[in-house]
């Protein structure tokens, strides 16, 4: 629900997170999730960069917890964090 919700205040459609999704790359794991072992991925749909965090639920599908375009102040770039 989460997703569908940053998903839609991004103005992304579900085609967009789909193809960012099956033609991204992981930038970040994060085994130690609470949540669940996820990962972040990246990926472009129409020329935007899309992050989309997902992992597995216990019935092996997938998750996707959130996805968002990255931006200024959080992200410098598509691929690289702001230092704090």
């Amino acid at each position: 629900m989460h997703a569908d919700v940053e998903r839609r205040n991004d103005n992304l459609e579900i085609a967009d997170v789909e193809k960012a999704l099956t033609k991204g790359k992981i930038l970040e794991t994060y085994p130690e999730d609470p949540r669940g072992k996820s990962s972040l991925v990246y990926g472009y749909s129409k020329n935007q960069a899309i992050h989309i965090v997902c992992g597995k639920n216990k019935q092996d599908k997938l998750v996707i917890i959130t996805v968002y375009k990255p931006t200024l102040p959080k992200w410098k770039n598509t691929t690289e964090r702001n230092k704090k």
